[in-house]
């Protein structure tokens, strides 16, 4: 976690040389107050993992001789299949369109998006998936 904030921290420094020349150059307030808040944004950041870096043990990461697999370990558990993602997502392509076509669309596309989220809630309580 030494290494993220390091690298943040360093990401700052070169994000504000960018918002100064940028500022200086072009003379447009906009582009470099986005800059100047994206610095404080990486600031932010590197801060956070350099302070909390210091309250955890070393990971795998912050040793130099260290393999990719010493930080290995389970990831979690994902649904080995599953339409109700892209149920939902139809729904709520569906649902957006409504803004551009008319919000009449949004009564069709609601009970869709519905049958969507409980169907990927409860997706593991029945059917073949169903838990013993």
């Amino acid at each position: 976690m030494k290494i993220q904030g390091k690298m943040f921290i360093w990401l700052s420094v070169f994000v504000l040389a960018m918002a100064i020349v940028y500022g200086v150059w072009s003379k447009e307030p906009v582009g470099t107050t986005a800059l100047f808040l994206a610095f404080g944004l990486c600031i932010m950041i590197g801060y956070y993992l350099a302070f909390t870096a210091k309250r955890v043990d070393a990971m795998a990461q912050d040793d130099k001789e260290a393999d990719v697999a010493d930080e290995a370990g389970e990831v979690g558990f994902f649904a080995p299949h599953s339409w109700q993602p892209l149920s939902l997502a139809l729904s709520g392509a569906l649902a957006f369109a409504a803004i551009a076509i008319g919000w009449w669309l949004l009564y069709f596309s609601a009970p869709f998006i519905l049958v969507g989220i409980f169907g990927w809630v409860f997706e593991f309580y029945r059917g073949e998936n169903q838990n013993q």
